[in-house]
């Protein structure tokens, strides 16, 4: 098996002879193989040994089971101790997803610390299997189908080739020790109920299945990288900012891959994604939702926004002169100067010039109301700004993100886009005040 390792380290550029590579070590069987293997294979190994505290007094023998084991062998060894259960509750997350979470951090922390180039985890080809049959239980992608990566950023998984019985076959010829995780013969868990019933069932089928599926997921990764190309292209093609162009998306090979591509890392889920989908043609005005995104169906394009809300449309904000940025939700500059018949307007809607004696501070910012109106520059008569968003197509999401600034009872700015025609520089002007929006 370690001529097979070798082999397999050496195909996919996994580890060099200079490589320091610290293992994650738990002491179970498929660790045990991995550090044993690459130290036979002359890499420099260190070891990482994380205690979730989730066995009682098992989780402790464990520990110092690695820590024998690692002073017998000359390894150096780096050690930590998790509250696994309320780092899970604090963040709302399974037990599994809190483990996974705080063993790679912190791996990744001794990985740094210490210079190795790599993090050597012992996922082998069961593991794989495993997570392949999860993730279609579940729901998923071609991605979710190609089962673990053999790499992810610095961490390698030299043992994807082997089998579980292969991995035992060698610990018991190499005299290699390990110890037993009681919890994975119980069948509380989707990855041991796999392991010790499904599995077994479809080896009655078909005793190669294991090596059928890996070998479907390697055809899915050829699959894959066709697609994560085309995908690439049609993102570029359809999204600009935070607009997806509908018309675009339309001519594309499958608008709801592309779609998936998108809004899945935004926390869209798939039955979210296959509604938005289905309904590209349908009217506009509807609002998907996600945990911090939300979606808007437009005219010509679905809006992509920040779902976080904080209470803004009911806030006002006082200004004054000398009112500094950081109590403001928007980053603004204002300024004063004389007026000479040679002052010019810059004719930048990022800027407001007014008459300063028209202005009574404080001013007030805050968001739109239905009853809100004012007089377009330029214009004599009133306009509701409900209108004023129409005429300009605003989507819903730019109606809420758009502040105005008051005056007394009347709208001076309706910021970066429209001056009201009262508060105007003429002939009699004294002094200026420059109010600069700055992005």
């Amino acid at each position: 098996m370690i001529t097979q390792v070798n082999e397999y380290i050496s195909h996919h550029n996994l580890l060099t002879k200079q490589s320091k590579v610290l293992v994650g070590l738990s002491g179970g069987p498929d660790s045990m193989a991995l550090i044993h293997i690459l130290i036979q294979l002359g890499y420099n190994c260190i070891a990482g040994h994380c205690n979730f505290h989730l066995r009682g007094e098992n989780s402790n023998s464990d520990a110092a089971f690695v820590n024998r084991w690692c002073a017998e062998n000359d390894i150096p060894l780096f050690t930590i101790d998790f509250d696994t259960e309320s780092y899970a509750t604090s963040k709302k997350i399974s037990i599994e997803m809190a483990a996974r979470e705080l063993r790679y951090d912190w791996f990744e922390k001794i990985r740094l610390e210490q210079n190795a180039t790599s993090i050597g985890i012992a996922h082998h080809k069961d593991d794989s299997v495993e997570t392949i049959l999860i993730n279609l239980i579940r729901g998923t992608g071609i991605k979710g189908l190609t089962g673990i990566p053999i790499t992810n950023k610095y961490v390698v998984r030299p043992l994807l080739d082997v089998s579980r019985s292969e991995i035992m076959e060698y610990l018991s010829l190499n005299e290699v020790p390990y110890v037993i995780d009681n919890t994975n013969e119980e069948e509380i868990y989707t990855r041991n109920t796999l392991r010790l019933k499904v599995l077994p069932t479809l080896e009655k089928i078909n005793p190669s299945v294991k090596n059928s599926i890996v070998t479907t997921a390697n055809n899915l990764k050829e699959v894959e990288k066709i697609y994560d190309a085309y995908i690439q292209y049609a993102i570029a093609t359809v999204l600009q900012d935070n607009l997806i162009d509908i018309a675009k998306l339309q001519q594309t090979y499958s608008h709801q891959s592309v779609l998936f591509e998108i809004l899945s890392p935004l926390g869209f889920t798939p039955s979210v994604i296959e509604d938005i989908a289905n309904n590209l043609d349908s009217i506009p005005g509807k609002i998907y939702l996600a945990n911090s995104y939300r979606l808007l169906k437009d005219r010509e394009h679905l809006v992509i926004s920040k779902h976080n809300p904080t209470g803004d449309e009911v806030k006002e904000y006082l200004i004054y002169p000398d009112t500094v940025n950081s109590v403001l939700p928007i980053n603004i500059k204002i300024e004063s100067e004389n007026y000479t018949p040679d002052f010019k307007i810059q004719k930048n809607r990022s800027i407001l010039h007014v008459d300063s004696d028209k202005l009574n501070f404080p001013l007030v910012l805050r968001k739109w109301r239905k009853a809100d109106w004012f007089v377009p520059f330029g214009m004599k008569g009133k306009k509701k700004l409900s209108d004023f968003f129409t005429d300009n197509k605003f989507t819903l999401f730019e109606k809420e993100e758009t502040w105005i600034l008051i005056s007394g009872d009347d709208i001076v700015w309706i910021v970066n886009h429209r001056a009201d025609n009262r508060f105007k520089v003429n002939s009699t002007t004294k002094t200026v005040c420059t109010i600069t929006l700055i992005n």
